[in-house]
């Protein structure tokens, strides 16, 4: 087997994650006080208590998604379910893509936490400072969406599948687009409840000051093949994974790309560390012959 772990990412997230794994695992119970010793506030207790309305801000669902996912990693670890050898590529989806990088030990955890902070405090802000807003187009090709996005002067954020597409920009003209798109003949477009435009021009204050964060931050080379969301492809110089990050923040999420190139560089296995089995959905809606399978708490995690 040739495993790869993947990753979620914002949107995954859901009152009581990560409670069975702290209950139940020393390791994981480690991350989450070590966590909230560096944010100097309790994430545990968002995570497993809520309130819905604080977890789903960008600022608090981003660590907690990263944090949730290297708690599942640890417990793996902890479980003996992690073969020396088998362990060959990672990669995560969008804020995903950090929690990859910090399981291929391009930082460490509390470093990952710190960047992750920043980026979520940085993105709600640019959220905050703009009005944005999200669709989701189903069942379409994506030159039929470029098109969309070119008449509209809004951005393709994610390409998650095949026939699952994300736009984005600002709420008035996602709006007028959504309209125009079921006039021809586009027959699912969802608008999101989101915060903002996530993957847009709109988040660029976010990616300005996220750069500049990033450069006081030493980056190592990953000890296992790690992929970007910017192009789908490999990337493993330490700066061109901060270069890398940096430009996610503004740029298209390439998941599909992401998720096919692992599987042609040699993954035979998906293992989705993260709540609610997004990103398998959206593997078998790519590709059914992979074989995915999902952690997110015990007891499967011991499965």
């Amino acid at each position: 087997m040739a495993l790869a772990l993947i990753f979620s990412g914002q949107g995954a997230q859901k009152i009581g994650m990560g409670r069975s794994l702290s209950e139940q695992s020393p390791a994981a119970r480690a991350l989450y006080a070590e966590a909230s010793a560096v944010l100097g506030w309790d994430l545990a207790r968002i995570c497993f208590e809520g309130p819905e309305t604080e977890l789903t801000q960008t600022k608090v669902c981003q660590p907690a998604l990263f944090v949730h996912g290297l708690a599942l990693l640890a417990v793996l670890r902890e479980q003996g379910k992690l073969p020396a050898g088998e362990l060959q590529f990672a990669l995560g989806l969008s804020l995903g893509e950090v929690t990859a990088y910090c399981a291929a030990g391009v930082f460490d955890f509390a470093t990952g936490l710190r960047v992750v902070a920043e980026r979520g405090r940085l993105m709600q802000l640019a959220c905050e400072q703009t009005t944005g807003g999200m669709a989701a187009i189903i069942g379409e090709e994506r030159a039929k969406v470029y098109e969309l996005c070119r008449e509209f002067d809004i951005e393709a954020a994610n390409f998650n599948a095949p026939g699952q597409i994300i736009v984005s920009g600002e709420k008035s003209k996602i709006d007028v687009a959504v309209a125009a798109a079921k006039e021809r003949g586009i027959k699912k477009v969802i608008p999101l409840n989101v915060a903002g435009a996530y993957h847009s021009r709109l988040m660029e204050p976010a990616r300005t000051a996220f750069a500049a964060y990033l450069e006081q931050i030493p980056f190592l080379t990953p000890k296992f093949t790690v992929f970007t969301n910017t192009t789908g492809q490999t990337v493993s110089a330490p700066a061109d994974l901060k270069a890398a990050l940096v430009k996610q923040v503004v740029s298209s999420v390439l998941w599909e790309d992401c998720m096919r190139n692992a599987a042609a560089a040699g993954a035979t296995e998906f293992w989705e560390l993260g709540p609610g089995g997004v990103l398998a959905g959206l593997a078998r809606r790519t590709e059914k012959t992979w074989t995915v399978k999902s952690f997110a708490e015990f007891p499967d995690v011991t499965a």
